[in-house]
């Protein structure tokens, strides 16, 4: 896993701000996605890198799915809030299909995300330096 997008609804904006915080370390070892606002907030308040696509609404869902669909992405995180009507829920539901179609690791919520940023180091860390690139 080298290329990770961090998305989040707007209720869920402020924990996955926290969440980046709190793994900013572990995270600076990827090339980070980011839509719009998250990105925008998440870079104000970390020292990560990070690549801004649009916002999910105005097209970054759909900038994110093509990544996965030609292979440019490894993992996405999209804490989504179950409980609020979304305008966008079509753009939602695709991304989470082709993340799924394209066998691409995905965490939708805090816990999963801190498992999987925790199994990629530690998978990277038994791995011989030749081999991280590949």
């Amino acid at each position: 896993m080298k290329d990770v997008a961090l998305v989040a609804h707007d209720q869920k904006k402020d924990q996955m701000i926290a969440w980046a915080k709190e793994h900013e370390a572990a995270l600076s070892g990827f090339t980070l996605y980011e839509t719009g606002t998250t990105g925008g907030r998440i870079g104000d308040e970390t020292d990560l890198e990070i690549t801004l696509l649009k916002s999910g609404p105005l097209g970054g869902d759909a900038q994110i799915g093509a990544m996965i669909a030609e292979g440019r992405l490894d993992t996405l995180i999209f804490f989504i809030d179950p409980l609020s009507a979304l305008p966008h829920d079509v753009d939602v539901k695709s991304l989470l299909r082709l993340a799924i179609l394209y066998d691409t690791a995905l965490a939708v919520n805090e816990e999963t995300a801190s498992r999987l940023i925790a199994s990629t180091r530690e998978v990277r860390a038994r791995k011989p330096a030749r081999q991280l690139d590949s």
